[in-house]
């Protein structure tokens, strides 16, 4: 993999797998200030991040006055501060129209608990038209990234992401525990529910006990067949680890 290419596939990476971000806005409060606060985010189908905000929240009334706001994510790890990933999104945050269902049930999946908020306090989706980003890689490793360089809109149409989901939640969670087993190296017994809850070209994310984890494929996959060779090649390195069991792989 190219430097450039490499650089893309870590920013890319970050801000798939994470969940939430620093939104910093323009404070019409204190002018001339930036306001931070800590939301939750999906990427749309566009690839690009949806927050759900409240009408009576400090950031909405910050972005109806300037839209042009700021998402920072930042890669969890047990090292020192300074030498993890994080990168600055900088965009224009433009509502989204209530007749997208599609966003809204997508955010669901990965938040459930607010599926209620659109019924209280006046909540709507927000999508972040990515402008420009900067990303830091660790000491030394600083790039800004073009939108185009980081927007990857999701093969997948909703009816495409549904098949794949219900398709690996009610036939593989044999394979779906494997891959905790194998990639993540978390042993869990098998009454726990594992629930794959998205996918897009670049990896899925499965629920387990509340906690969404992330998994990224090898290459990039763009359509459902790639797809299914991706996650069948998956199951295929954790069935070395697991041959005894003769469990069943994602050939059906």
């Amino acid at each position: 993999m190219a430097a450039n290419e490499q650089i893309f596939f870590e920013a890319r990476a970050l801000l798939t797998g994470q969940r939430h971000g620093v939104l910093s806005t323009h404070s019409v409060v204190m002018n001339g200030y930036p306001f931070g606060s800590i939301t939750p985010y999906t990427l749309g189908r566009h690839g690009e991040p949806v927050i759900l905000i409240s009408a009576i929240a400090q950031h909405t009334k910050n972005i109806l006055a300037n839209s042009k706001v700021a998402l920072t994510v930042v890669q969890p790890s047990d090292r020192e501060v300074q030498a993890h990933g994080r990168l600055t999104c900088l965009a224009e945050a433009r509502q989204i129209a209530s007749e997208d269902r599609d966003t809204a049930e997508r955010y669901f999946h990965y938040f459930p608990k607010s599926r209620d908020y659109l019924q209280t306090h006046d909540f709507a989706f927000y999508r972040l038209h990515l402008t420009r980003a900067y990303y830091i890689g660790g000491f030394g490793k600083i790039f800004w990234l073009e939108a185009d360089e980081l927007r990857r809109a999701n093969p997948f149409s909703a009816v495409e992401e549904k098949r794949i989901r219900d398709h690996m939640n009610e036939d593989h969670q044999s394979a779906m525990r494997h891959y905790f087993e194998s990639f993540k190296n978390i042993l869990k017994p098998e009454p726990h529910k594992i629930e794959m809850i998205g996918i897009d070209g670049e990896g899925f994310d499965l629920a387990l006990e509340g906690k969404i984890h992330r998994f990224q494929f090898a290459q990039a996959v763009g359509n459902m067949m790639e797809a299914r060779q991706a996650l069948v090649a998956m199951a295929r390195q954790t069935a070395l680890v697991h041959e005894e069991k003769n469990e069943p792989g994602l050939a059906a």
